[in-house]
């Protein structure tokens, strides 16, 4: 019995880490974005997390974790707490109560909404993060958590992904994929040759208070997946091991960023650690310190190079989440297959040792088949879904309503109001208008401004 206790005080402490998150996100996209769209983005995230939340309880949890086939759950909708566990066979000797685990859980699902929804930033309509939020969290990422932890086909398989790589970071990530490539890029992004533009976020210092606490809300995002304290002190390990990839990760980019730029660059470096956090998520508990380091450190390559290439091809991520939960997240799948020690294998009782531990191609394999499946599944749908609601709905915002900023556009006010103010500059009683240009073709509109740059 007091085991039980420990082990739900445990996991109550790493849920609440993993929804503080949410925190880290707000302030990250927000400083990510320009001042005129600062509020809406923020506000975006607790709407999100309103979304998610109902829909895990409604169907999420349901279709993720209730007894079911290889590829969904069919049991437990509508989830009405502890009276409801016989609908939940794979969670019934784990040592934790139910009603902990669905909320653990759920924060894992808005995490990964949190993701989705970050790519269509600066220019989606609010009702569109409503609708797909309702859907990616009832349909899409359940999926895929019960093909990897529901007792899925891919679990069956012995997919390694401790907290989420796979499931959490790359499900998000192709979702914003999808979302980015039907929007199209934000106005002026791509000059008419089809070079990119930079659009510097406004505000770099709450960018890097975003990341610490984001840093800081994966230590139970991965050691909380251990769900017990009292297992030998794994946690401890996989915390260790999340830390040390973080740090390389962080590192590494900016040096990167450094020899190629010639300037050591700030937003560089934390893309690397989040890239590096997202590649150890998968493989925490799977490889050796050094080798945790070497994963985050190869994150931090792939974080700055990947990001730099999908800009050149013309898609326009405000928040990279296509790199740093993507390619990151591709990457620490594989790591594992890679990696993975004979004894952390045997102890979490998952998979098969890495191909340079001697377990040849079959470890590696199931890895590679579990990104692609994935990846194929999530975007199909995604693609799908937003297509649809493309031609129902509509995505974007009017290019008037995008320049004027959406904090003034879909919400009526502006997150730093006494900043911000229209720059009309009148001639003979008419307003002169500013130019922008969305890339393609000229339009004069009016524009909002922060009052520092007048």
């Amino acid at each position: 019995m007091m085991e039980i206790g420990f082990n739900s005080l445990f996991v109550f402490l790493a849920a609440m880490l993993v929804f503080f998150m949410q925190a880290g996100f707000a302030l990250l996209e927000a400083g990510n974005v320009r001042m005129k769209n600062a509020g809406h983005v923020a506000g975006k995230t607790v709407l999100t997390l309103g979304v998610a939340i109902l829909s895990w309880w409604a169907l999420g949890f349901g279709f993720a974790f209730g007894d079911g086939n290889s590829f969904w759950g069919t049991a437990g909708f509508l989830f009405g707490g502890e009276g409801d566990s016989g609908s939940f066979s794979v969670l019934a000797d784990i040592g934790v109560p139910l009603n902990l685990m669905f909320l653990f859980q759920m924060a894992f699902a808005a995490v990964s909404l949190a993701i989705a929804c970050g790519g269509m930033a600066e220019r989606a309509k609010l009702s569109v993060y409503i609708v797909f939020g309702i859907i990616f969290s009832v349909v899409i990422y359940p999926m895929v958590t019960h093909w990897v932890w529901g007792g899925g086909w891919l679990g069956s398989l012995g997919m390694q992904d401790y907290a989420g790589s796979t499931v959490v970071h790359l499900t998000g990530a192709t979702a914003a994929l999808a979302a980015t490539i039907l929007l199209k890029p934000r106005l002026r992004k791509y000059s008419k040759d089809g070079k990119p533009n930079s659009i510097p976020g406004h505000n770099q210092v709450i960018t890097v208070l975003g990341v610490i606490i984001l840093w800081i809300g994966w230590f139970g995002f991965n050691p909380g997946s251990a769900l017990t304290p009292l297992n030998d002190g794994f946690f401890g390990y996989v915390l260790m091991t999340t830390n040390l990839a973080a740090a390389a990760g962080g590192v590494t980019a900016l040096l990167i960023s450094w020899l190629v730029r010639g300037k050591s660059d700030i937003p560089s470096m934390l893309n690397g650690v989040l890239g590096a956090l997202v590649a150890i998520t998968g493989s925490c508990a799977f490889v050796d310190t050094w080798a945790s380091i070497l994963v985050g450190a190869v994150a931090g390559i792939i974080t700055f190079f990947a990001g730099r290439w999908i800009e050149r091809a013309g898609i326009d991520d405000p928040i990279a989440a296509a790199s740093v939960h993507g390619i990151a997240g591709v990457w620490g799948a594989i790591s594992t297959g890679l990696f993975a020690t004979p004894k952390l294998v045997e102890l979490t009782g998952v998979g098969q040792a890495g191909l340079f531990y001697g377990g040849g191609l079959g470890q590696l394999g199931v890895q590679i088949l579990g990104v692609l499946g994935t990846f194929a599944f999530v975007f199909i749908l995604s693609f799908s879904i937003l297509w649809v609601m493309k031609q129902l709905m509509g995505l974007r915002v009017s290019q008037e309503e995008e320049a004027m900023g959406l904090d003034l556009s879909e919400h009526g006010s502006y997150g730093y109001p006494e900043h911000m103010k229209w720059r009309m500059k009148t001639a003979g009683g008419s307003p002169v208008k500013d130019r922008e240009n969305d890339g393609n073709a000229g339009q004069d509109i009016l524009v909002a401004r922060p009052a520092a740059m007048e």
